[in-house]
């Protein structure tokens, strides 16, 4: 009994779970999150056997399998949904570990660079400090660097201590290795500026190594998918309607399955990619300008003013009307910025979709297989404006990285022949730089204007919102406070973004062969779909042979809405680990679904 009850502590007490969970940054002890685990893999079970005994209890037969009862088909899909949802509790923080190990990989030539930059004048606590508070810009380096910054302001740790402890628990080799150098750096009293600057290259190479790595992945993970998503059930199809030519149904329990595992197979196949793989920079933060921001006395009028409250009221009303005139000077601006607006448009253009459906005026277009070409148009339109938006910030996106190196090259090329920053910033804002002419402008009369040069750029950086701006920007203030040589500093930043632009060109035109691979698969799916629905049929009429068929060409027009919807949202998560990436996707291969469903066959 004594060995029983220590070998139930030592499961629950499971110190390579341990320290798992702690690499993943999941706050909750081994003991707790196992028994979490076991109670919530238990639940499904019992909830499917309480199902079994109601359907026992009201004669009710679901007549999945004919030859095996339904209440062992019901057990066993019930251990299998608890085994399935154990063991995804207890990878999870496996797999969460090794999705940071990727995002710290990755982000750390950056972070690196940034350390670099303040290294001349701050000491190393105060550089760790700088980039754990800015973590929209280096993410989970970022948070690995507040580990160290809690263990010395909370816990009272000395710093080797606490880097120590951040070397246990990181799930990065590269920045163990890093942490263990700057040890002997700090201990030996070396310089840290000479360190980062040998350190920067080799970790930009280390960083195109782990794309690769990631490129391989990727190619396993499409291979996958297409394999068993794709290929698997156009065999399945053509061995069902086969034997329903024949007069047989044997396969027709295998359709059950089809419909809920190609769903969940693909959600947790997706899952993963979001898990592990970093997504694309394409987010658009921005913060609202602070009461405060030029001066403490903004909001006081000059003399006495008798109601107060009335003329801050009427203040805040003139706020949001130049709020909204703003909104309607820049609609695209505001559209793009927030995902919220086309998922409401989306349900707004799919509720108008099913009107048109309630008033019989689809059916008339979609004489054929009408509830599920309604279902494949609500899933368009639902997608279809947030799609229109994440294609337009990506746009935007790119114009503005492409232009940020060039804007740059041309701050170091005058800061060459002599020129202040705040003269180069007016030089370069009289010319067209594109997306970012006007930005530079706004930088430029805020300087002019009396604005430090620090809080200009500041200000620019957060109203673009990109993550690419901000490190590049972030570089460039934290240099100009702390030195006037900045062309080293200029010159490190346009590698940066160099080396980043390069990265993400490479990922999106190696995946673009997944993209085609998915994309032919589908296409081999709707062709084979036509074939025998059509081609095959049409074959027997000369012996005055006919087949019904509807049955079949339902079932393969479900098959196909599922794999067109899922396969464009792996398509996205392959090319940018994004699910808006994959929408547009969805949307072409829905398009064709319906084509060939309701019109060719």
């Amino acid at each position: 009994m004594m060995n029983y009850s220590e070998s139930i502590d030592k499961f629950l007490n499971n110190k390579q779970l341990s320290l798992q969970l702690r690499s993943a940054h999941i706050t909750a002890q081994p003991k707790q999150y196992m028994m979490a685990a076991v109670l919530l893999s238990v639940l499904p079970f019992f909830a499917v056997m309480m199902v079994s005994v109601l359907l026992f209890s009201f004669d009710i037969s679901l007549g999945i399998y004919q030859n095996i009862p339904d209440f062992i088909v019901l057990i066993v899909a019930g251990a299998v949904i608890s085994a399935v949802v154990f063991g995804g509790f207890y990878y999870y923080p496996q797999l969460l570990a090794q999705g940071r190990k990727t995002k710290i990989d990755m982000d750390l030539p950056y972070a690196i660079t940034y350390m670099q930059a303040l290294s001349s004048t701050i000491v190393l606590y105060d550089i760790f400090r700088s980039v754990y508070e800015a973590e929209d810009l280096y993410g989970e380096v970022s948070r690995e660097c507040g580990i160290i910054v809690r263990d010395v302001e909370l816990f009272g740790e000395d710093l080797l201590s606490a880097m120590s402890d951040v070397i246990a628990i990181t799930p990065s080799d590269k920045f163990k290795e890093l942490m263990n150098d700057l040890m002997l750096i700090y201990r030996s009293g070396g310089n840290l500026t000479n360190f980062f600057n040998a350190k920067s290259e080799s970790y930009r190479e280390i960083a195109k190594q782990e794309l690769e790595a990631l490129l391989q992945f990727l190619e396993m993970i499409a291979e996958i998918y297409v394999t068993a998503f794709v290929a698997g059930p156009i065999a399945i199809i053509i061995m069902l309607v086969a034997q329903n030519l024949s007069g047989q149904n044997q396969l027709d329990g295998v359709v059950p399955i089809l419909y809920f595992g190609l769903p969940l197979g693909a959600m947790a196949l997706i899952f993963v990619l979001y898990i592990l793989l970093p997504p694309d920079d394409l987010g658009i933060s921005s913060r609202k300008i602070r009461d405060n921001e030029f001066g403490t006395e903004l909001l006081k009028p000059e003399g006495k003013v008798e109601n107060t409250d009335e003329f801050l009221k009427e203040f805040n009303k003139r706020k949001q009307i130049l709020k909204i005139l703003d909104v309607l000077k820049n609609p695209i601006k505001y559209y793009i910025a927030d995902y919220n607006i086309g998922i409401l448009f989306g349900v707004i253009l799919a509720g108008a979709v099913f009107f048109t459906y309630y008033t019989g005026q689809f059916a008339s277009v979609f004489p054929t297989q009408t509830s599920e070409a309604l279902i494949c148009c609500l899933l368009i339109a639902a997608m279809f404006p947030i799609m229109l938006a994440y294609e337009i910030r990506n746009r935007y996106v790119s114009n503005v990285e492409k232009q940020l190196p060039t804007l740059l090259r041309d701050i170091s090329d005058m800061r060459d022949i002599g020129m202040t920053l705040q003269g180069a910033i007016k030089m370069i804002s009289n010319n067209k730089t594109g997306v970012l002419s006007s930005e530079i402008k706004i930088v430029s009369d805020e300087i002019h204007y009396g604005s430090s040069i620090s809080s200009a750029l500041v200000r620019m950086e957060e109203r673009i919102g990109l993550i690419t701006v901000k490190r590049a920007i972030s570089l460039l203030v934290k240099a100009s406070e702390v030195t006037d040589a900045l062309r080293e500093i200029l010159a490190i930043a346009i590698s940066d973004l160099d080396h980043y632009i390069k990265m993400k060109s490479k990922r999106l035109n190696v995946s673009f062969v997944y993209l085609a691979v998915i994309y032919l698969s589908y296409g081999i799916y709707l062709y084979s779909a036509y074939q025998m629905n059509v081609a095959f049929i049409s074959s027997f009429e000369s012996y005055n042979i006919t087949f019904d068929i509807s049955s079949s060409k339902t079932t393969m027009f479900h098959i196909g809405i599922i794999l067109g919807f899922f396969s464009g949202i792996m398509a996205g998560q392959l090319s940018s680990n994004s699910i808006y990436a994959g929408m547009k996707h969805s949307t072409i291969l829905l398009i064709a679904a319906v084509a060939v469903f309701v019109y060719f066959i």
